[in-house]
């Protein structure tokens, strides 16, 4: 059962890559807190900044700016060894392909010990913790089978055992049933729910299937790096049937998933695309305190603004995603270009 203390911790978390003379900011502020034994999903488009979370949860690259804490573990102010350590011992991972996660000429027995035999551990205490784990993830018959000899969904129960074999207390899974079918990907969830109950791990799953929220205890969204909204199952008392034979109404409690919009520290939301486009919101919305909460709505006479440039640039931006550039974006490259030649000549 999950604790009420916070496991993980990412505070205002960025994350910038710089690719040639480009700066992509992949995490931008970015909060987020995972209970103690807490089973949570991450998920998101493609460029959203979910697997770079992963990563930086996982110590395989650290953040540009902001906090992240696992564990008490402040990894931002980790040396280096210290770092490898908490990746070997501290954290396990699975990956979608299998190539990142077994290899190949080992039998999946060795392929579990290996992990244990790099963090420096010997003896039969690494043959036996093998042999738990493959029983733990129902393959004790598998043994001595190499990948190449194992179906796709046994592959990934054998990356789990892989992951699990220094004992760490977070389980970080990329995509780990993309490519297993729907019974097999049942089967792996069901193995990753059976270790958060057993065993207490804390998990992470980043997924791009949107039936994870049935699986998991809480599903975050991530959107343009930042945390957008959060999916929890929730229980109402289910109203009263009609009688049946003994003469008895039937009561009871429903389940049902609720999405919340985040509001992140400084009080900032992200208001779905399909909502601004179905109400025609642009870059500026009216905010009203009603008795029944909080309302907004698009904002009224925009020509009166000064914003209208702003409008137009969103406007030729969404155009550009499309193929076509041109109007005031064109005309600001040009006096951008125009400027900066100006600039070169006056050094020269």
């Amino acid at each position: 059962m999950a604790s009420e203390d916070p496991f993980v911790i990412c505070n205002e978390l960025y994350k910038i890559f710089k690719v040639a003379d480009i700066e992509v900011m992949a995490l931008q502020g970015l909060d987020l807190s995972v209970r103690e034994g807490e089973m949570v999903g991450v998920v998101g488009a493609s460029g959203s900044g979910k697997t770079t979370l992963m990563n930086v949860l996982g110590g395989l690259t650290r953040p540009s700016a902001g906090q992240v804490i696992v564990d008490g573990q402040n990894l931002l102010k980790l040396s280096n060894r210290e770092l490898t350590t908490y990746r070997q011992v501290d954290v396990g991972f699975v990956w979608q392909q299998g190539s990142r996660n077994l290899i190949p000429y080992l039998s999946a027995l060795d392929n579990i010990k290996l992990p244990m035999t790099l963090a420096g551990q010997t003896g039969t205490q690494v043959d036996k913790r093998a042999r738990e784990l493959m029983d733990l993830v129902d393959l004790a018959d598998r043994y001595g089978h190499k990948p190449i000899a194992l179906s796709g969904g046994e592959q990934q129960r054998v990356a789990i055992a892989v992951a699990l074999a220094n004992e760490p207390k977070l389980l970080l899974a990329d995509e780990p049933t993309g490519e297993l079918d729907s019974l097999t990907s049942d089967q792996v969830y069901n193995l990753f729910q059976r270790l958060n109950r057993d065993l207490g791990l804390t998990i992470c799953i980043v997924s791009h299937d949107p039936l994870i929220a049935q699986h998991v205890g809480r599903v975050v969204a991530i959107r343009d790096g930042k945390l957008a909204s959060e999916t929890v199952l929730r229980r109402r008392k289910r109203k009263a049937r009609p009688h049946d034979d003994s003469g008895e109404g039937q009561e009871g409690w429903e389940e049902h998933f609720e999405e919340l919009i985040v509001l992140d520290s400084a009080g900032r939301l992200q208001i779905p695309k399909a909502y601004r486009e179905q109400l025609a919101i642009e870059n500026r919305v009216q905010m009203e305190v009603t008795d029944r909460g909080l309302l907004i709505r698009p904002a009224q006479n925009l020509e009166e603004t000064s914003s209208q440039s702003e409008i137009q640039i969103e406007h030729e931006v969404r155009a550009g995603d499309n193929g076509a550039r041109g109007g005031l974006l064109s005309r600001l490259g040009l006096r951008k270009s125009a400027a900066d030649d100006g600039r070169g000549r006056g050094r020269k």
